[in-house]
C-alpha cells in the first residue's frame, strides 16, 4: 500500500469517560500516533492472529515472571491463545518459585547493594527475592527433578519443561500459579532457548560432577520448531523482548527456506514489543521489516507490528484486550504432535535431492 499520500484517517479528538473498557481504551490507541497507535494496531492484529486460527508462538526474554506475567501467559494458554513459547531460563526458574510458595517480593532500585548482599537478598530491578528462602529451596526443586531424569539420553528443553511441568502439577504447594505447570496441561511445548544460560542449567552441575551426562539435543529442537511452521496453515508470533527467544522462533523461516529448501516463506504475522534500538545492528532491534529479506516473514508491509515500549507496560494492555474480546480457542497440544511434525518434515524434505550433500 502507498502511503506517501494525505488520505489517511483523521485523528479524532479523544474523550475519555468512566464507562470505557479495554475494547474502547485500545480503539483511543489505535486512532492516535507514536506508540499509541502501534499498540492498538498490535492488540488488533494479536485478535487477528486468534480469529485466522493461526498456531500462535509466544517468545519471553529477560525475566517476566519474577514481576507475575506467568499469570498473564497462563491466561492465555487456558483460552488458545498461545500455542507453543520459546522463552529464557530465568524465566521457567523463577515461575517455579510460584508454584512452590517461595517468596519474591516488591524492593527498590534505589538502594546500596552491599547491604542487599550482606543481607542475602537477590536483586532484580526493584524486585527482591531471598537467597535461602527462594533460590537455594528452588535448587534443590530443580535438583530432585533432575537427579535420575533426562539421564544419559537425548532430549529437549520442550521434554525439559514438561517434567517440570509434571513434578509441579503433582507435588508443589501452588501448580495454579505457574504457566510451566498451564504448559503441561495444555499440551504446549516450552523451549527454552538457551538452557545453558541460566539456574536451571548450573543445578545440573551437581549431578554431572557425580559423571551423570546430560545431551541436549539442539538440532531437533531447532527441527522440532520448524516442523511446527511447517506443518501450520498460518503461523505467528508474539514477542515480548528480543535476543535469543526471538531468533529462535523467527529463524524456522531461514531453515526451512535457506537449508531445506520448502520455500515456505516464513512467519504470516509478528507483533515486537521491544526498547533495543534498531541502529546498533542487534537482533533485539533489528526491525521484523528487515527479517522479510532473511525470509523470516511472509509480507514486510502486512501483519507486522513492532511497538517501543516497555513489554510489563504494553503486554499487559494487548493480553487484556483478546482475552476480554476473544472467543476460547480448542487447544493444538502441540506437544503430542511433535513426532508427527518432525517426521512429516522428514519425509518432504527427504523426498528431494540435496543438491550439495555428497559433494
Amino acid at each position: 500500500m502507498d502511503q506517501h499520500n494525505f488520505k489517511g484517517k483523521n485523528i479524532p479528538h479523544i474523550n475519555l469517560n468512566p464507562e470505557m473498557t479495554i475494547e474502547d481504551l485500545v480503539d483511543v490507541y489505535s486512532k492516535s500516533g507514536y506508540n499509541g497507535r502501534q499498540l492498538g494496531d498490535a492488540a488488533k492484529l494479536y485478535a487477528k492472529m486468534i480469529n485466522d486460527n493461526a498456531t500462535i508462538c509466544l517468545t519471553v526474554s529477560g525475566a517476566l515472571t519474577p514481576v507475575g506475567f506467568g499469570g498473564i501467559f497462563k491466561s492465555l494458554i487456558e483460552r488458545g491463545f498461545v500455542d507453543w513459547i520459546i522463552t529464557t531460563g530465568a524465566n521457567v526458574y523463577h515461575e517455579d518459585h510460584f508454584a512452590w510458595g517461595l517468596p519474591i517480593k516488591q524492593g527498590s532500585f534505589d538502594v546500596d547493594d552491599m547491604k542487599l548482599y550482606e543481607k542475602e537478598i537477590v536483586r532484580i530491578r526493584d524486585v527482591f527475592i531471598k537467597y535461602y528462602e527462594t533460590l537455594e529451596a528452588e535448587d534443590q526443586v530443580i535438583q530432585k527433578i533432575f537427579k535420575d531424569n533426562l539421564i544419559d539420553k537425548p532430549f529437549t528443553t520442550a521434554e525439559f519443561s514438561n517434567i517440570i511441568g509434571m513434578i509441579s502439577k503433582e507435588r508443589s504447594k501452588y501448580p495454579e500459579r505457574s504457566f510451566v505447570t498451564a504448559a503441561y496441561d495444555y499440551d504446549v511445548p516450552l523451549y527454552i532457548s538457551t538452557l545453558k544460560d541460566s539456574s536451571l542449567a548450573l543445578n545440573l552441575a551437581v549431578h554431572r560432577l557425580r559423571d551423570k551426562t546430560y545431551s541436549l539435543d539442539f538440532v531437533r529442537e531447532i527441527l522440532e520448531q520448524s516442523s511446527i511452521v511447517y506443518n501450520s496453515k498460518k503461523s505467528g508470533i508474539l514477542e515480548l523482548g528480543g535476543g535469543v527467544p526471538k531468533n529462535s522462533a523467527q529463524q524456522t523461516g531461514p531453515l526451512l527456506d535457506q537449508i531445506l529448501r520448502r520455500d515456505t516463506g516464513g512467519q504470516d504475522y509478528i507483533i515486537q514489543i521491544t526498547d533495543a534500538r534498531p541502529d546498533t545492528g542487534g537482533l533485539s532491534g533489528a526491525t521484523l521489516e528487515e527479517g522479510k529479506s532473511w525470509g523470516k516473514i511472509q509480507d514486510s508491509h502486512n501483519d507486522v507490528i513492532t511497538v517501543y515500549a516497555d513489554a510489563t507496560i504494553a503486554f499487559p494492555i494487548i493480553a487484556l484486550y483478546v482475552l476480554s474480546n476473544q472467543k476460547s480457542r480448542k487447544p493444538k497440544r502441540l506437544y503430542k504432535k511433535l513426532n508427527k511434525y518432525y517426521e512429516n518434515l522428514k519425509s518432504e524434505f527427504l523426498k528431494s535431492s540435496e543438491k550439495f550433500y555428497d559433494k
